[in-house]
């Protein structure tokens, strides 16, 4: 092997020098996966040879039997991975083995803790791939020629995994990658060919693809080697259900998820009859992945047609709202040249990506009736992103609100637990709305105003706080017959719930408001004067029992919350101007009333203004003329 001129070496990218020190340090007691890792890339780099000689088939080169070979030399304290994938050329593998280029890697290397055991999930949680030889190995040699170059085209690659590595051009005659591990003192129990077996039986034994490794004993005279295949080599989802062990599932799911935790749930499931036959293998995982609102992050399903894999992270199967399902489809109804521009096009992917849903709702469902516990820790980590699913799945928005949860003032805990059926169940005899408020956080939506009347009437009230919360009440207006409403919107009335059937107690509500109206009809016309075109309207509340004033808006415009993320979002966003109303049994709004001069009242109507935008979480145009007319107030009252 002669190395060619072209030799340089150049320096990592920032982010993965600090990942190999993490996965150096962190994975100390886990260190036997570097072999699943290293498997599983050349199985991915097989898979991609298949589908690209489907189009191509001189890429096999005369070898179509595609292998992954383990072998070890206890002299030289190596261990060798080698496949007859499609390789990689010098520009790849510059990209794939100097550089992350998965999405978001700032946002998950911002989040580790300096602990171990932590830092060892999160690593779990982003895949560590090719890094993690590291582990074992103090210096790593690869390589490799991509399918269809020359042999003068092969590439040296080589690191002790510090600052930086080497690259040079070489002769290599045969395509595909091989990978030597040069093990690190206190390492030797990995140059054992029972342990080596072990771990492939462990980690391996699904993958569609033969592993070899030396025949035991073989001695290899004459300079020949006996080799052997190690796992089953059969694709786990073809196998009857009642033949595969929850292990064997976990390890297929390690495998296509490049996750270090075991799956929450799996559904497999066979159709066959009609012209859609397929095998679907859907994977829950346990935690959401760091990357999970990366805009650009990729998601999907393992696609193979005829048990040949075609393509990866195949989106058009799985709607973005359930873009956490990690799996496999496996289907005869498609072609083998099949690509993503003509998956776009195809009648049957509509077919296929309805039934998909249907499993994956299936699950969840089956999870949420029968494992609580379960569903709670799925819903801690996905329930935002299911919540988008009202608004882009219309004929499935009932059965994605029947798995939705939200906290209440049922018990005021920021622990979202509380199902729609749930709500409905307790809800008042005559009500028939589901009654809502939305905020930036829960202390904001839990401490409300508009709660006031709710809170004393013990109505129900859902408290939605997440970011999410106001698009989907914008598209999810209605379950079980019952509409959603949001408590500061329009004017509330409670009188069809909780009414008195006492016709003299109605009519002395009645002189009550009657009178309100009558003493309070002047101070509206001057705060509405003083505020001007600040509000819409100035009113008396109904929903009010302990706070002065609130803000509300009109049934049909937008919210305060929602106009609040569209502007931080950047959006160019008509304002909507507020109602103003006024609790007319609260003393401050007693001493307003009876308030004459002109200053005085201009500043109680401001600051009472003001306080009703701090309440629901909004922001004051300016906080410090507020502040001034507070310390204004109070030195009049320390007087």
């Amino acid at each position: 092997m002669t190395l060619h001129p072209q030799q340089e070496t150049l320096s990592f990218q920032t982010e993965v020098k600090q990942l190999l020190q993490l996965v150096v340090h962190s994975l100390y007691s886990n260190k036997e996966i570097f072999l699943r890792e290293l498997i599983s890339n050349a199985s991915d780099a097989s898979d991609k040879l298949r589908f690209e000689a489907i189009s191509d088939s001189a890429l096999y080169e005369g070898d179509a039997e595609l292998k992954v070979f383990v072998s070890f030399d206890e002299k030289a304290r190596t261990i060798t991975i080698r496949d007859n994938g499609i390789g990689m050329s010098r520009d790849e593998v510059i990209e794939n083995l100097g550089t992350i280029a998965k999405s978001g890697t700032r946002d998950f290397l911002s989040q580790l803790t300096g602990d171990q055991k932590k830092d060892a999930h999160l690593i779990g949680q982003f895949g560590v791939g090719f890094y993690s030889a590291f582990i074992i190995a103090d210096k790593v040699t690869v390589t490799t020629r991509r399918a269809g170059l020359t042999s003068e085209h092969g590439v040296l690659w080589e690191s002790s995994g510090a600052g930086d590595y080497t690259i040079a051009n070489v002769e290599k005659k045969d395509r595909g990658t091989e990978i030597i591990l040069h093990l690190k003192e206190g390492e030797d129990d990995f140059l054992n060919d029972w342990r080596l077996r072990t771990v492939i039986t462990k980690y391996s034994d699904h993958i569609n693809l033969p592993i070899f490794m030396r025949k035991l004993n073989d001695k290899a005279e004459q300079g020949s080697v006996e080799w052997e295949m190690v796992n089953r080599a059969t694709a786990l989802w073809t196998l009857p259900k009642n033949s595969i062990t929850d292990d064997q599932y976990k390890e297929l799911y390690k495998h296509i998820a490049h996750d270090f935790e075991d799956p929450l749930m799996w559904a497999h499931n066979q159709v066959e009859g009609g012209n859609l036959d397929y095998i679907s293998l859907l994977f829950l995982p346990t935690h959401a992945p760091f990357d999970l609102w990366q805009r650009d992050r990729q998601h999907g399903l393992k696609l193979y047609v005829q048990r040949v894999f075609i393509m990866d992270q195949v989106e058009q199967f799985i709607p973005s709202y359930l873009r956490f399902i990690r799996g496999i489809v496996d289907t005869n109804a498609l072609p083998l040249n099949i690509s993503r521009e003509i998956l776009q096009d195809n009648p049957v992917i509509p077919r296929l990506r309805t039934a998909l849903v249907k499993r994956t709702l299936d699950m969840l469902d089956k999870l949420a009736t029968d494992e609580k516990d379960k569903y709670t820790t799925f819903w801690k980590q996905f329930g935002n992103v299911l919540k988008e699913g009202p608004s882009e799945d219309f004929a499935n928005r009932n059965r994605i609100a029947k798995l939705l949860r939200f906290s209440s003032t049922h018990d005021d805990l920021p622990t979202q637990t509380v199902s729609l059926d749930e709500y409905i169940k307790r809800m008042k005899p005559d009500q028939k709305k589901i009654y809502f408020i939305t905020a930036d956080n829960f202390n904001t939506a839990k401490s409300s105003p508009h709660l006031e009347i709710f809170r004393k009437k013990d109505v129900e009230v859902l408290l939605l706080h997440d970011r999410v919360d106001e698009w989907l009440v914008s598209h999810l207006t209605e379950y079980e017959e019952k509409q959603f409403q949001s408590v500061a919107k329009g004017d509330v009335s409670l009188d069809e719930i909780t009414a008195s059937d006492n016709k003299n107690e109605k009519e002395e509500l009645q002189q009550k408001d009657e009178k309100f109206k009558s003493e309070f009809d002047d101070v509206i016309k001057r705060i509405k004067t003083v505020l001007g075109d600040q509000v819409k309207d100035v009113r008396l509340s109904h929903r009010l029992t302990s706070s002065p004033a609130c803000l509300v808006v009109d049934e049909q415009d937008m919210g305060s919350q929602l106009q609040r993320l569209l502007k931080a979002a950047g959006q160019d966003v008509q304002e909507v101007k507020p109602i103003f109303e006024l609790n007319p049994e609260h003393k401050l709004v007693y001493h307003l009333r009876d308030e004459h001069n002109d200053e005085r009242f201009q500043e109680w109507t401001h600051i009472l203004f003001d306080q009703a935008v701090l309440a629901e979480g909004g922001q004051l145009k300016d906080p410090a003329v507020f502040v001034q007319r507070m310390n204004k107030l109070l030195l009049e009252l320390a007087k």
